[in-house]
């Protein structure tokens, strides 16, 4: 038996990285999984065969988050294939590292738009769709929102606003049941950072400040996740927990 048996998960972005991490914990403890993906398909489908290595139910659901439309068409799919979402998990996000002299009015609107629009639009589709049995809602920040390196001044003000947005959203939606807690990670090897020309500097930076001594991994984020998701966080809305081994 799982702590979410029973229950289905709508993972945005999650076809890699903490997204695919997300999705997997949440699968081993019974929720069924929609892994939403934006154009990477053949990764979406990685997690699902992973998922379905142990028997879990998992259904790959295309759509950007920045779409209204594709967003009603995700989740009338996963409505269609495993029922009535109960978790949104809003993971789907961009970053890119710029100095102030190179922020441009794209950039800007390229993180903003994915990162704090994509989280409004996401959530309002799901407050719709969770009707009075409530849900839960856990959005994916960065403790980039406290820590606010250089050259991050886009994407810190995205995931400052997403910490702004869970308090509020906690306060607005718990009368209809509904939690809202956003999980804030630190380092975590993933593909997209192994991306980064200075991933390895970075990343054994970072394992110096860590008491833990390493960086974080996608599935230590999803254990956090899984736990939000489940009944044993029934009393835990509004928070702001930082999963960054003491990083911050």
């Amino acid at each position: 038996m799982g702590k979410l048996d029973g229950k289905t998960a709508l993972v945005t972005g999650a076809s890699k990285g903490i997204g695919a991490g997300v999705a997997l914990s949440l699968a081993k403890e019974g929720a069924a999984v929609a892994v939403n993906y934006a154009s990477d398909r053949e990764g979406a489908d990685r997690v699902i065969e992973k998922i379905k290595a142990f028997s879990g139910k998992a259904v790959a659901v295309q759509g950007s988050v920045t779409s209204s439309e594709e967003i009603d068409r995700f989740f009338d799919k996963t409505e269609e294939q495993l029922g009535n979402v109960d978790v949104l998990v809003n993971n789907a996000g961009v970053f890119a590292c710029l100095p102030l002299q190179d922020i441009n009015e794209k950039e800007f609107h390229r993180q903003f738009d994915t990162n704090v629009l994509g989280l409004f639009l996401t959530s309002k589709r799901a407050v719709k769709q969770f009707g009075e049995k409530g849900g839960c809602i856990i959005n994916i920040g960065s403790v980039a929102s406290t820590l606010s390196p250089p050259a991050s001044s886009i994407y810190a003000a995205t995931k400052s606003a997403v910490n702004g947005i869970t308090r509020v959203l906690a306060k607005e939606l718990g009368p209809q049941n509904i939690r809202v807690n956003s999980i804030n990670p630190g380092v975590v090897d993933t593909e997209g950072a192994r991306a980064m020309e200075t991933y390895e500097q970075v990343a054994n930076a970072i394992k110096a400040l860590t008491p833990l001594g390493r960086t974080g991994m996608p599935e230590d984020i999803g254990l956090i996740a899984a736990f939000l998701a489940s009944d044993e966080a029934r009393w835990l809305t509004g928070e702001i927990i930082f999963g960054s081994g003491a990083l911050c």
